[in-house]
């Protein structure tokens, strides 16, 4: 017998499956990252954090810089103060102060007003003075609010700043207008100032690790790919849970409620990644081209579908984490009579041959009992009980992909109980991300940024998807604004959202995994 070296799962791996092209490992091309609102809330605690990782892992190229705009008059030297302070504050767990100098270096402030379409001559100026080796890959992030973008979007294209040589982009953040024909205006609107493929819309959700793998779990493994249809899978849970209310989000949050902030793009998202048939390759729009298949078969629901299938709530007073927190409507800025729902739950259909007849249940809501974001598919039970009376209750399989706060992937499992009798008993084969690759995972918009620096719009929603979900949508957010909830507030902050959420599965033989009752 030939003599064989030890090795472990990784060198299998090596030898056995021939490595990947990773274009995620190469280090972008030099650029100018423009950031409208760079000094607000989202550039402080989430963008620049971000930006600073990747420059301290070596994933940045050597010459870039980033200009932060905004309205209120600082110098560089107070940008980079604010800055350097919030790398502390939300960066602490990889805060170097020679490497953070190092990178604060890149950055610059502007003072001017957005609207103000003379100021843009300035921006120019700016921008050629902080060019000096003539880098033309540009990046215009718009981190403000959606009633600010149209005249920013309008006044880049008179100033010349959208189109032209080299690489130009712009990094739009949700919501894409407030339902399918504000989405088309706003789309008409970029249009007119850059093309399709220049126009990155970005949804954090989908740069989380676990999500992304979620194709590289079904296609990649052959094992699951042919249980993966209405013959198997006896429904499919998508969860968006937070413990937090709105903050001081008010504003947006009475325009947009649960629907419209997290329904017509993050769960809908989850769902297609889900749901979509296989591509003819990983190219971004061969990936995209199946999402939007699978957008365009969910079933829209007439008004008294809605009444039957959609649940929809809003938090009163209650506790969280052992702390009393007020009702939405006693939230800072809030209308005391709103009726903005602040839960939902639905059940969607998928009318192809795929998944003709599975129930996918969407469930998301603020100031419910845990902060949990999961995918959860069930699947059907064997067809018959071979085990005596003390199966009929045998736990089905179930499959989990954690996005939050866990990044995972969990196989629910039936075995045997140790001993003389036919007991069966759930158990759990847990891969986690942390402690497979003993690395903590990327934060979400360090791998979107990364994504948009190269041009690379997989991970971006395209504007068909955007309108064919809001297609979906869109009779729900009419029939309750038209026929306002008589119920409101319906579940106490701290719980898992209104009876009738429960009573949403339980009428079909179901229950949501996490519940009032506990863990599934």
């Amino acid at each position: 017998m030939a003599h064989q070296e030890p090795y472990d799962n990784m060198t299998v791996q090596a030898r056995y499956m021939p490595p990947c092209g990773r274009k995620e490992d190469e280090v972008p091309p030099p650029f100018i990252l423009v950031i409208f609102g760079g000094a607000g809330d989202l550039g402080l605690r989430k963008l620049l954090p971000a930006l600073y990782h990747l420059f301290i892992d070596e994933r940045l190229p050597d010459t870039f810089c980033i200009l932060g705009l905004g309205r209120r008059e600082k110098t560089d030297v107070i940008f980079r103060k604010e800055v350097r302070a919030a790398l502390k504050q939300f960066a602490s767990t990889f805060y170097e102060s020679s490497k953070a100098e190092t990178f604060i270096r890149r950055l610059h402030y502007l003072s001017m007003d957005a609207g103000d379409a003379n100021a843009y001559t300035e921006l120019r100026s700016r921008i050629r003075d902080l060019n000096p080796a003539g880098c033309d890959n540009f990046l215009f992030y718009l981190s403000v609010p959606p009633h600010v973008l149209p005249a920013i979007v309008q006044n880049l294209h008179q100033a010349g700043l959208s189109r032209g040589e080299g690489a130009r982009k712009i990094v739009v953040e949700k919501p894409f207008g407030r339902d399918r024909e504000s989405a088309r205006e706003l789309n008409r609107m970029l249009l007119d100032a850059f093309d399709e493929n220049q126009i990155c819309r970005i949804d954090h959700y989908l740069g989380r690790e676990t999500v992304q793998n979620i194709l590289f779990f079904r296609f990649g493994n052959s094992i699951f790919e042919p249980l993966w249809n209405r013959r198997y899978v006896d429904h499919v849970q998508i969860m968006v849970s937070e413990e937090l209310g709105i903050g001081t989000r008010a504003d947006f949050y009475e325009q947009a409620g649960v629907v419209r902030d997290i329904v017509q793009n993050h769960a809908l998202e989850l769902l297609a990644l889900v749901a979509m048939e296989p591509p003819v390759g990983f190219d971004p729009d061969l990936i995209r081209d199946e999402k939007v298949k699978v957008f365009r078969t969910l079933r829209i629901l007439e008004p008294k579908e809605i009444d039957r299938w959609m649940v929809r709530g809003q938090y009163g007073p209650g506790v969280v984490r052992g702390e009393k927190v007020p009702g939405y409507r006693g939230e800072e800025g809030v209308d005391p009579g709103s009726n903005t729902p602040t839960f939902f739950a639905g059940r969607f259909m998928i009318d192809n041959w795929r998944w003709a007849g599975v129930p996918f249940y969407i469930r998301t809501g603020k100031r419910m009992s845990r902060r949990q974001s999961e995918i959860y598919a069930e699947f059907r039970q064997p067809p018959l009980r071979l085990f005596g009376r003390t199966c009929d209750r045998i736990a089905p399989n179930g499959l989990v992909f954690g996005i939050q706060p866990d990044e995972e992937i969990s196989l629910r499992l039936s075995v045997k109980t140790p001993g003389m009798g036919n007991i069966p008993r759930a158990v759990d084969m847990d891969f986690n991300y942390e402690e497979t690759f003993s690395v903590k995972q990327d934060a979400p918009y360090e791998r979107l940024l990364l994504d948009a620096i190269r041009g690379d719009l997989t991970l971006f929603a395209r504007q068909d998807g955007v309108e064919a979900m809001w297609d979906v949508v869109d009779p729900v957010t009419r029939h309750w604004e038209t026929h306002p909830a008589r119920d409101f507030p319906n579940y106490p902050a701290g719980s898992w959202g209104p009876g009738a959420a429960e009573e949403l599965l339980r009428n079909e033989g179901r229950v949501w995994r996490y519940s009032s009752e506990g863990v599934e």
